[in-house]
């Protein structure tokens, strides 16, 4: 990790005193080979970054004074929307965007997503804000996304769909689409990616109703895992 994300619950008594245990404790103990009096880069989950001096290491407990004084690097401007893919690869999208900045990511269902991936343990809470969290670290970021799930296509794009996307630029990825994704947007925009194998004809369709634009990437057809973020990078670095 490149960064530290703290919490508030981290924190002793209310001072500026953080004790951490688990997992960050072990990143720092077994990758940062970090001693007492060594300064390490911090950030408060929802808020600024700064440095946290160590106080006290032990392999069972890690005490840092922390003074956060930098904001968190500006948002992505886009709504990501993502079919559900298999929960290994489901993993790799969220840590992903989270590193990216995207702070609103939708997960929908559609006709070529396994109804089994539903059931996932990767959905749970825990799980999901576990990669998100590991995003953030990769990418020195504080600000946490949200997460919204949608297992129904139809109500999801003509119900929920309009709605988030009103006021940005609405895109939908899709292999066959003559027009190539934009580069360098400076307005706010909805991405909506598809399943492995692609959306069926009635899927685009009803994206397009909505007021969707088809955009490809190139002719390479790529995973969801890497879809995003390219057109992620296409569309806004």
């Amino acid at each position: 990790m490149n960064l530290i994300l703290l919490f508030k619950e981290d924190f002793v008594n209310g001072t500026g005193r953080a004790r951490l245990q688990g997992r960050r404790l072990e990143h720092v103990l077994r990758v940062h080979r970090a001693r007492a009096g060594d300064d390490l880069k911090v950030g408060l989950c929802g808020g600024k970054i700064g440095r946290g001096r160590i106080i006290l290491l032990s392999e069972q407990c890690l005490e840092m004074d922390v003074a956060l004084e930098e904001p968190a690097p500006p948002i992505l401007p886009v709504t990501l929307a993502v079919a559900l893919p298999r929960p290994a690869m489901l993993k790799r999208v969220l840590s992903c965007a989270s590193a990216m900045g995207v702070k609103k990511i939708l997960l929908f269902h559609s006709s070529r997503v396994e109804k089994s991936f539903w059931r996932s343990p990767a959905l749970s809470r825990g799980a999901i804000h576990e990669q998100l969290v590991l995003g953030l670290e990769q990418a020195c970021d504080t600000a946490l996304p949200d997460v919204r799930l949608f297992t129904l296509f139809k109500p999801f794009v003509e119900d929920e769909l309009p709605t988030i996307a009103r006021g940005t630029r609405a895109f939908v990825g899709h292999p066959e689409a003559r027009e190539a994704c934009p580069g360098d947007i400076k307005e706010p925009a909805t991405l909506v990616i598809g399943p492995e194998g692609g959306f069926v004809p009635f899927e685009i369709n009803l994206l397009v109703s909505q007021g969707f634009v088809p955009v490809n990437i190139g002719k390479r057809i790529l995973r969801v895992e890497t879809a995003v973020p390219a057109f992620l990078s296409k569309m806004f670095y």
